[in-house]
């Protein structure tokens, strides 16, 4: 990343050429057998079911992949899938989910879905793409995905077949011999036809059997969200992930890399910024466990899989590296060069303890579903401005415009984060033409609800969020879902939700609730009724307190600031406390630049570094006062 470290690095690549000039593929079939073409016999893709360093592994070069990914391509053709229809995947990480990602988009339309979901939203999501096809896991012991998936696709009549994935043919030993007889039974109440995927795909032309698309289209569906009944679907064009692929060929990988990707091939982090980069450089990319980090033993084994593979690049979230660090390095990395990390917010003590026990830099990046993905990035080999979110990448124009009238602000003033490049659709980022309307400026740039500047070196800062959502370790959770289950119980007046900081996880829903008069509930009662009600887990409470009345605006509404000041006031000194530091936040002040600061205050004879060692766990900033 040597030619991109600053912004006139940055405008020095967009002078070469216009976008539109460029000599790039223009379809997914193009995209991936150019590469094919090139690097045929070298690695593409590796995939272990478990996370052991000796582990059964399946690894399968660009030849092999290529072939692979026409089967699938081949396999929904003829099940009727043409360019304009849908093929819904609902699976964990495996090989048959990027051919079921790639194949997908090349006869038509590839919806990923997570299968975190509750059946209820994954119906509905299936209903609103009108997916025909839905590639899902066969029954397999301790996951109840099939059964999820049948109860989904039996509310959407579009569905036609359901085609299923045993992961039993990554076992070995007594487990191979085991599972089949205590394999799950599902009950499904469905019209669909099921088929076992890799039979029917081994009945398919390893090349491809149809006419490749002519030019550039819609080729992926992106759900965004998912905390509500009804998510918003967002629509990707081939050209928009090419465009993140090339970022990645142009400035961070070559064919010599090895990626590791433990991050789900539902959410475009893994499957636009990793897999299309990977494409686009030739490079080999590495998929540990069905769940990636939430896997059995990955963790525990992590350092030794990046020896095992010989790991040049590692993907990440700020949750990962927290829970990296409570393990020693126990393996050599010496082949580790640099650790890419998305999804949320970094807090600066994470940083550099992971910086000091690997010896590895920290690139943090910044995207969104809805601009396909990356927007920009801290270059390694520039200034690094911990905190935010670095340069915006080539052909990305980013604008600040002031809430109020869209005008555009000034250096250093807080306004929304707007931005055009490749990957946005103008007009029609979502599915549905009503949520298109008021998303742009000047019919181009898009607006993301994240509120940020610019400052002078051209480095983007996130400072809030006009669009309210709790980031969860880089999930969105729509506060209003929360609110609205509470509302429902008859004690409760008021209930506002607000992200509260949290050391590992970046932030974890709060909630401030006001009964009506003669109310009884308890914190206790609040939370059983929240888990109830709240159909995602992730989305459930942690913490509830009960106020004799929540602070509102002169029309009534929840001011959510004054929460937010509580809830830092409150999460920051329990760690101090804890911690045994004899200093505490006194005040939380909103800061033009930096959004809200804690203020802390010493009570006694207090070092410095050990309040920067537990506060700098958090991504909110904090300053001392007098």
């Amino acid at each position: 990343m040597g030619n991109f470290a600053t912004k006139a690095d940055r405008d020095a690549i967009q002078a070469e050429s216009a976008w539109e000039d460029r000599d790039l593929p223009r379809t997914m079939y193009q995209f991936l057998t150019a590469t094919k073409d090139k690097f045929g016999s070298r690695n593409a893709f590796s995939y272990q079911l478990t996370s052991g360093p000796t582990d059964k592994n399946e690894t399968l070069t660009w030849d092999e992949l290529h072939g692979k990914c026409c089967q699938a391509a081949n396999l929904f053709r003829s099940l009727g899938v043409g360019e304009n229809d849908v093929v819904a995947y609902v699976l964990p990480n495996a090989s048959e989910t990027a051919y079921t990602l790639l194949g997908g988009s090349i006869a038509g339309i590839v919806n990923p879905i997570n299968p975190l979901l509750e059946p209820e939203q994954i119906s509905a999501i299936l209903r609103e793409t009108n997916a025909k096809v839905v590639v899902t896991l066969k029954a397999f012991p301790k996951t109840d995905l099939a059964q999820k998936v049948a109860e989904a696709v039996g509310h959407a009549p579009n569905v036609k077949h359901v085609l299923e994935i045993d992961l039993l043919r990554y076992l070995t030993g007594l487990k191979k011999f085991i599972v089949p007889f205590i394999r799950p039974k599902v009950h499904a109440v469905h019209h669909a036809k099921v088929l076992d995927f890799c039979t029917e795909l081994n009945k398919q032309p390893t090349s491809l059997a149809f006419e490749d698309s002519a030019g550039d289209r819609v080729a992926f569906y992106f759900h965004t969200g998912g905390t509500t009944g009804m998510p918003k679907v967002a629509q990707h064009k081939y050209s928009g992930v090419v465009y993140n692929g090339w970022l990645g060929r142009k400035l961070l990988f070559t064919e010599e890399d090895v990626l590791m990707c433990p991050l789900p091939l539902f959410h475009v982090f893994a499957s636009h910024v990793v897999l299309m980069s990977v494409i686009a450089s030739g490079a080999h990319v590495v998929f540990p466990t069905p769940q990636g980090y939430r896997g059995d033993g990955v963790f525990d084994n992590f350092w030794k899989l990046i020896d095992r593979y010989k790991v040049t690049f590692m993907i990440t979230v700020p949750t990962a590296i927290s829970a990296l660090m409570q393990r020693p390095v126990d393996a050599d990395i010496s082949s580790l060069r640099i650790a890419f990390s998305g999804s949320s917010p970094l807090p600066v003590e994470l940083y550099n303890r992971f910086e000091k026990a690997c010896g590895v830099t920290i690139v943090e990046g910044y995207g969104l579903t809805e601009a396909t993905c990356l927007v920009s990035i801290n270059p390694p080999s520039g200034e690094k401005k911990v905190g935010s979110i670095g340069i915006p990448f080539p052909y990305t124009d980013v604008t600040i415009r002031r809430v109020a009238d869209g005008s555009v602000c000034d250096v250093d003033e807080i306004g929304e984060i707007c931005l055009h490049n490749p990957g946005v659709y103008e007009g029609h980022t979502y599915t549905e033409a009503d949520k298109n309307v008021g998303l742009y400026y000047d019919d181009k740039y898009l607006r993301t609800g994240d509120l940020g500047r610019l400052d002078a070196d051209g480095y983007l800062w996130i400072t809030g969020r006009a669009k309210d959502l709790i980031i969860r370790g880089g999930h969105n959770i729509d506060p209003a879902e929360i609110e609205e289950a509470l509302a429902g119980h008859p004690d409760v007046g008021f209930a506002g939700a607000i992200g509260q900081p949290d050391a590992h996880a970046g932030e974890i829903p709060c909630v401030y609730v006001e009964l009506v008069d003669g109310g009884t509930a308890t914190v206790d009662d609040l939370m059983t009724f929240a888990k109830e009600k709240v159909h995602e887990r992730a989305a459930h409470p942690k913490y509830i307190e009960l106020m004799d009345e929540l602070p509102k605006t002169a029309v009534g509404k929840i001011f959510k600031p004054e929460l937010r000041k509580m809830a830092i006031t409150r999460i920051y000194n329990e760690a101090l406390k804890k911690a045994d530091i004899a200093a505490e936040v006194v005040s939380v002040v909103e800061d033009k630049k930096r959004g809200l600061v804690a203020k802390v205050a010493k009570r006694g004879d207090v070092n410095s570094e050990a309040v920067s060692h537990v506060l700098g766990s958090f991504t909110r900033p904090w300053e001392w006062v007098d």
